[in-house]
């Protein structure tokens, strides 16, 4: 799509947006059930498409992808309307009389930028708050899952008008071109590189942003852990969708007296979990050959514990254990985005916090610990978005917790309330009473005026 027809659809939605149909809530719940409707009438594509894109089973996808969306939208059937209600506030002694009223007021037009890695939630989760919210969207997604952006052009255009909600595919251009439009608001999920060229656009035209991006996230596992059962859910938050997940576990941290068996216990898992990975069509693939070229390159110079081996033919990559592992080689260099999982051994905690904060701050943190006092101190000393203790990934999957990052790994939050509170902005009204007017704010000032003012204030 060219820059000028761009532009024209962005007007487009200015222009509906003017019209005040998005203010009403109960228009707000009859987009939100067409657009459940939608995606459960188009299921079987969506599958499909996910399966061709990335090679997930439908399983997966429901659970990591669709399922998320539905209780986001049935968490707003069930909570808009105390949500967009006004709150009253009370006035302070300088405004008496009066009766104050914070509005949560919708944007405008919003632009939604999705990733690849699971294009439905990641694109459907946000266009649920923007609606909520009483906006006009923009979707833009990903060129590198064509055929889950072919769907969900499909579900989008059946569902609602252009001048209402659309989606634009395409690569850079279409990108650049968005980005030289004045949006009202822009959500961003994506690389902290891309994030950064999104805040770069944003701020010539002074327009908010919501920054979701990545990093590598740590995982400990200290002394006193439950072993197998940190095997078993550091293997599925990491291995899910063949690593290429925000919030993997990127990395994992493990007291030296325990090392050993932990990893006896991640092999066994892999085992169990992913028998013969490359030739299953449960297990995804990576999304180009050119993130695949990456991910093989990484494993360089580093010890395979467990699996290591590759498909170039289908892009996959074992589920993978490394170990020889340092701060310094190349796998700690970046974030891997893949089912590669590095393994380092730790003495004392509070190496574990200095080897951390010498990174870019986390998007995510992941503690196996039963000790208290461990786990209280992580969670204190530790700047991260957010995590787990004792399980990984899951902190997301809740509309009653924001999901968000820090630092390089983001700013803003969503998911339920935060969504709303992400896509509106309060709007403060006062309504004064008329029949009392307070002389003390009016000129002339004088020193008697000066005398009484200051009474109400000791």
């Amino acid at each position: 799509m060219d820059k000028l027809t761009i532009q024209k659809l962005v007007e487009a939605q200015k222009q509906y947006f003017y019209t005040g149909k998005t203010y009403d809530v109960g228009f707000r719940k009859l987009q939100l059930l067409a657009l459940k409707d939608a995606i459960k009438n188009n299921m079987n594509l969506l599958n499909d498409a996910l399966y061709k894109d990335l090679g997930k089973s439908n399983y997966e996808s429901f659970m990591c992808e669709i399922s998320l969306v539905l209780e986001e939208i049935n968490y707003f059937l069930m909570n808009l309307s105390s949500l967009a209600r006004p709150k009253r506030v009370s006035a302070s002694l300088a405004q008496f009389p009066a009766k104050c009223r914070v509005y949560r007021d919708p944007y405008g037009v919003v632009l939604i930028m999705s990733p690849w890695n699971y294009p439905v939630q990641l694109t459907l989760c946000p266009l649920v708050g923007a609606i909520a919210g009483g906006n006009c969207a923009v979707i833009k997604t990903s060129e590198y899952s064509p055929n889950v952006s072919e769907v969900l052009e499909k579900i989008i255009s059946d569902t609602f008008a252009k001048n209402y909600v659309t989606v634009i595919k395409g690569g850079r251009e279409e990108n650049t071109a968005l980005l030289e439009c004045k949006f009202d608001y822009i959500f961003f999920t994506g690389s902290v590189a891309v994030g950064k060229v999104v805040m770069t656009a944003a701020a010539k035209n002074l327009t908010p942003v919501t920054l979701e991006l990545g990093g590598k996230s740590p995982c400990i596992v200290d002394s006193t852990a439950d072993l197998e059962l940190a095997a078993k859910r550091i293997c599925w938050g990491k291995f899910i969708n063949s690593g290429q997940t925000c919030v993997a576990p990127d990395y994992v941290l493990v007291h030296k007296s325990v090392s050993v068996l932990f990893k006896k216990h991640l092999v066994d898992r892999i085992s169990e979990s992913y028998r013969d990975a490359l030739n299953s069509d449960n297990y995804p693939h990576i999304i180009t050959e050119r993130h695949f070229d990456r991910l093989v390159g990484l494993m360089e110079g580093v010890s395979a514990f467990c699996g290591g081996g590759y498909d170039r033919r289908t892009l996959k990559i074992e589920p993978t254990v490394l170990e020889d592992v340092n701060g310094d080689s190349k796998v700690m260099q970046e974030e891997i985005f893949g089912p590669l999982l590095p393994v380092l051994e730790y003495d004392d905690i509070n190496d574990v916090v200095d080897f951390i904060r010498q990174r870019s701050k986390p998007l995510a943190l992941y503690l196996f610990s039963r000790d208290k006092q461990t786990i209280g101190y992580i969670t204190r000393n530790v700047q991260f978005g957010g995590g787990c203790v004792n399980d990984s990934v899951i902190h997301l999957a809740t509309t009653h917790m924001p999901f968000g990052g820090v630092g390089d790994s983001g700013m803003g939050g969503y998911h339920g309330k935060d969504s709303f509170n992400t896509f509106t902005r309060q709007k403060s009204v006062l309504i004064k009473g008329r029949r009392l007017d307070n002389s003390l704010r009016y000129p002339p000032f004088t020193q008697s005026k000066f005398n009484t003012l200051k009474k109400f204030f000791k």
